[in-house]
């Protein structure tokens, strides 16, 4: 099937960085996202200002957005490296300080567990940093038990 005959899946992606202007990083990336073919940038969350969690370095800037998009989720999980890399990512040790991590949490009602991704995102229901700017835009994916699961997490609001 062609990849632009696929009907639309809502997706939601969350964005983070610590290193160099992670706001401007991040808004880069908000742009950047809405210039993939086949995607559409639908809702963009605020900014946010984290404490790194299971991290050292400086304080993230973190967001969530939500696209509509043709692709399938291995291929926008390309795209958001491709993003990444743009922006200097470097892998150099696990939860190292990043200058742009894209994560793709959900594609649709898709569950998906491969060696490169799983879907719905393993952690995301354990961060401030994801289920805060996710529940601004999308109030219906996030209960109030998740948040306050992880309301002792510091963030705060750009």
């Amino acid at each position: 099937m062609n990849a632009l005959a696929r009907p639309p899946v809502t997706a939601y992606i969350a964005l983070g960085a610590n290193l160099g202007d992670p706001q401007a990083a991040i808004v880069q990336a908000m742009n950047d996202l809405a210039l993939i073919q086949g995607v559409s940038l639908i809702k963009r969350s605020f900014l946010y200002q984290t404490a790194p969690v299971d991290a050292s370095g400086p304080d993230y800037v973190n967001a969530v957005v939500e696209v509509r998009t043709v692709l399938t989720a291995p291929a926008l999980m390309a795209q958001l490296q491709v993003l990444e890399q743009g922006a200097g990512r470097q892998r150099s040790f696990h939860n190292a300080p990043r200058t742009l991590d894209l994560d793709l949490l959900t594609y649709g009602e898709a569950q998906i567990q491969s060696a490169a991704l799983t879907i719905p995102h393993p952690r995301m229901n354990e961060r401030a940093f994801v289920l805060v700017p996710l529940a601004e835009i999308a109030p219906q994916a996030v209960t109030i038990e998740l948040l306050l699961a992880v309301s002792n997490q510091s963030i705060e609001r750009f």
